[in-house]
């Protein structure tokens, strides 16, 4: 059952990340389906902590961007999400390639969303879980 109430696109979702942290971290939008979106993010200079893994925030980065692009087009036109908490278990360290997220509802509501993200190492492994709940915002009445 496809979850989007505004059209969209792994080139429009790439387009709106230009010049935010999502394109400076080198994160990458490779697929959005009728209820889940698909992201990567390389192990690399700019998202390795000093011991050479990927840098645990850089997991929470990608768990964000994926759950808030996610609410942003399941919720109505002129209605805002917002981060309220998010969480991260980290399974297993990544020092090269990617690390590709998946990001599905586990509650789309009128006032709430959640979202589960799961990411994987290029061998398939689990390296991180995270759970997002977004606040969604109606339009201010003027």
């Amino acid at each position: 059952m496809r979850i989007w109430k505004k059209p969209i696109s792994v080139a429009g979702v790439t387009a709106v990340s230009d010049n935010t942290a999502v394109s400076h971290l080198g994160i990458e939008f490779l697929e959005v389906g009728d209820d889940f979106i698909r992201a990567r993010v390389p192990v690399d200079k700019r998202t390795c902590q000093p011991y050479g893994l990927l840098h645990g925030g850089v997991s929470v980065v990608l768990a964000e961007t994926l759950g808030s692009v996610g609410a942003g087009f399941a919720c109505p036109d002129g209605y805002l999400p917002v981060g309220l908490d998010i969480n991260a278990n980290h399974i297993r360290g990544v020092s090269s390639g990617w690390v590709t997220g998946v990001a599905r509802p586990v509650h789309i509501g009128r006032t709430t969303q959640v979202w589960q993200i799961d990411m994987h190492n290029d061998a398939g492994e689990l390296s991180c879980v995270s759970r997002i709940t977004m606040a969604i915002l109606a339009p201010k009445q003027e």
